[in-house]
């Protein structure tokens, strides 16, 4: 009886551990969705034609899009949530920068 007790134990922790795993992974990705899209919400329309990238509607639809995905804790390690993961890296790691540049904010 003690092995399986033992087993059972360590079960339940390691169910434990992923499970505090994926809610904080879903905090963050949540957070960084959520900035993406609000970053992209306060950025003069006139900017995205001069960095180069499509229109902000465009944006704002992607990283909208990312953001709902994120406010469901369940698709945050779907293709759904990983994908709207990389629309946000990309917003904030391509775009962001440039329309900083030309901004100055």
């Amino acid at each position: 009886m003690k092995g399986r007790y033992r087993e059972d134990v360590l079960g339940n922790l390691l169910g434990n551990v992923q499970g505090v795993v994926v809610i904080v992974l879903w905090v963050l990705l949540l957070g960084l969705k959520g900035f993406a899209f609000f970053d992209c919400l306060r950025a003069p329309t006139q900017v995205f034609p001069a960095v180069g990238r499509q229109s902000k509607i465009l944006w704002l639809v992607l990283t909208g899009l990312a953001f709902l995905t994120g406010l469901v804790p369940g698709l945050t390690l779907s293709l759904f949530g990983i994908a709207g993961a990389v629309i946000a890296l990309i917003y904030l790691f391509d775009i962001r920068p440039k329309i900083q540049a030309i901004t100055g904010r």
